[in-house]
């Protein structure tokens, strides 16, 4: 028995998710890299601007491409990259520990900029030690019983009265992992990974396309209490 052959509209049906799905992963790579490249060099264009066009106005013959948008970009993008870098590496020498430390005390007297600043501060700290008691990639009901998001634990608290544990767990969102949801959820309810946290970080900003090939999904089952 021969199949008869597929109608035109389903053929472009076809053609149109092939298309789209290979257009998908190329259009996300690109949100994200226009996202952080947009916004590096958008720190240094207030004066890498006038100086390319100093430049270019003091020989437009021979330096006129510096007034051009994509090379003031382009500048700025490289010149925010050097300063990241340079900061980097004063982060690491005596004498840029000092300056951090006078910048923190200088922020400290602000009091909106103190608090986010600090908080800013101990999340990435957080998010680069393991906790103690608990693995720092979970998964947690949310947003509800029959789902699993995946979390990062960022402290372990106790239920006033029972003394039950519960883990403040911040739930990044798809593809932007910078948003997201902060939940307290039972230590006992959430299921542990062993998963890093860039790791986690691929998965979230891929949609879950780099990935294991296997993940825990329910809670562990505790141990049962010995018979007298």
């Amino acid at each position: 028995m021969t199949t008869s052959p597929a109608s035109p509209s389903r053929r472009l049906q076809r053609l149109f998710l092939t298309g789209l799905l290979t257009l998908l992963p190329i259009w996300l790579t690109w949100v994200v890299v226009k996202f952080v490249f947009v916004l590096l060099s958008d720190l240094s264009k207030p004066w890498v601007q006038p100086l390319s066009r100093r430049i270019a106005a003091s020989n437009p013959a021979m330096l006129g491409w510096f007034d051009d948008p994509w090379m003031q970009t382009a500048i700025a993008l490289l010149a925010t990259l050097l300063v990241i870098l340079v900061v980097g590496w004063l982060a690491r020498r005596v004498v840029g520990q000092r300056l951090l430390g006078w910048f923190e005390k200088l922020v400290a007297r602000i009091p909106l900029a103190s608090i986010i600043y600090s908080s800013a501060r101990q999340l990435l700290d957080i998010l680069q030690t393991k906790p103690d008691g608990t693995q720092r990639v979970v998964l947690i009901d949310f947003p509800h019983a029959e789902m699993k998001s995946i979390g990062f634990v960022t402290r372990v608290l106790r239920e006033n009265g029972t003394g039950r544990e519960l883990a403040a767990v911040y739930v990044p969102t798809t593809p932007n992992p910078t948003s997201g949801y902060l939940e307290i959820v039972p230590v006992e309810k959430m299921t542990p990974t062993d998963w890093t946290v860039d790791q986690a970080m691929s998965f979230i900003i891929s949609g879950g396309a780099v990935a294991p090939d296997s993940i825990p999904f329910a809670p562990p089952v505790a141990p049962a209490a010995r018979a007298p």
